[in-house]
């Protein structure tokens, strides 16, 4: 079960084959059928996309109790509501609960001044109650799972983030000639980013760069607003799909992949696009510490810098002086077949699901 695909102002420019309709149900490219709840337009207020969430996590439990009975029920964060929603729904059909926490949830309540002071928020104690109460919590990151043992949970496992490899090409090269240096960030514009480190070092570079923004995010006007104050030479574009994705990665000499660097939880935390970049095969600016920055040591993908927008600058310049340092080997995506692929996550994620339902009811798949 899932909302309607849809952004801050309304739905995807999607089909409704892929979109969906509030309500109905549709069959998925594996045998998945998904069953679509409403939604409301939240545009980039934090309240109201809170508000959106709620909405749709409330309808998703009757709907669940109207649909056929499973052997085991995943829920899936950061939409937080739907956590309460999962945990509600399992114990209504009385199956095991999965929960599935794609952010360091709740650290990252407290990073982001969720909360202030030593006061545990609703919102923490929440998230903790229902982690506490599931069968099995399976996290993106190694670190975030080992945080979670610390506290006394048990049954953690951890199942990364990834691609579908054989979808992605490996690009050729960026040109070993070329006269202005580009960067891509494309993702999420929110708190959590910090792109304005980004946007500042390419107003010091000036135009012998362009950035190139793709997507959106509760930051977005304040990015164009910053941009616009600093003449930075950044062109903001609205999310693309499918072969639009790829043309902008094959115009770019680097893709930026950025967390900000004060708040502990993000230590353990990989963005998801990490993984689509290493298997691509362009450079990677990794404005990134903590578990992010050994993925991108390990798999030999770019250069790590600190969240400043000197060194981020810097670090640019040097790569338009010295353009071979752009050409990456294929140990990136040879990382990505053995870590992050998905057909290998699946088997694992399976074999996750079988062991929880052997443990509880002996072999039912």
């Amino acid at each position: 079960m899932a909302p309607v695909a849809h952004a801050p102002h309304g739905r995807l420019g999607l089909p409704h084959s892929v979109a969906g309709h509030a309500l109905r149900s549709q069959h998925g490219r594996y045998s998945e059928i998904i069953r679509r709840v409403p939604y409301l337009r939240h545009g980039n207020s934090h309240g109201a996309k809170f508000a959106d969430q709620c909405f749709s996590a409330l309808l998703s439990i009757p709907l669940g109790l109207l649909t056929r009975r499973s052997d085991v029920l995943i829920v899936t964060a950061p939409s937080l509501p739907f956590l309460g929603a999962g945990y509600v729904l399992a114990r209504l059909r009385r199956i095991p609960l999965v929960v599935e926490m794609r952010d360091a949830w709740p650290d990252l309540a407290r990073d982001a001044r969720l909360v202030r002071g030593n006061v545990e928020s609703l919102v923490e104690w929440a998230v903790d109650f229902v982690q506490r109460r599931a069968d099995l919590v399976v996290t993106v990151t190694e670190g975030f799972a080992e945080t979670l043992r610390t506290r006394g949970l048990k049954n953690v496992a951890t199942i990364s983030n990834g691609v579908l490899l054989h979808t992605l090409p490996v690009l050729d090269p960026p040109p070993l000639e070329r006269p202005v240096f580009e960067a891509l960030y494309l993702g999420n514009h929110g708190k959590s980013q910090r792109l304005e480190v980004a946007i500042r070092a390419s107003a010091l570079v000036g135009n012998s760069m362009h950035l190139h923004m793709v997507g959106h995010g509760v930051e977005r006007p304040a990015l164009e607003r910053l941009a616009k104050e600093l003449n930075a030479p950044v062109t903001f574009h609205d999310s693309l799909q499918g072969q639009e994705v790829m043309d902008r990665y094959a115009s770019a000499d680097t893709c930026v992949v950025s967390l900000r660097d004060d708040w502990k939880s993000f230590e353990t935390t990989v963005p998801s696009k990490t993984y689509e970049v290493l298997a691509i095969g362009r450079h990677v600016t990794g404005i990134v510490k903590g578990e992010a920055a050994r993925i991108l040591e390990d798999s030999g993908a770019g250069d790590i810098v600190p969240s400043t927008p000197e060194a981020v600058a810097a670090l640019w310049e040097d790569l338009a002086k010295d353009r071979g340092r752009l050409i990456r080997n294929v140990d990136s995506r040879q990382w990505v077949k053995q870590h992050a692929d998905y057909p290998l996550l699946a088997l694992r994620y399976m074999d996750l699901v079988r062991g929880l339902l052997a443990e509880q009811h002996g072999p039912r798949l």
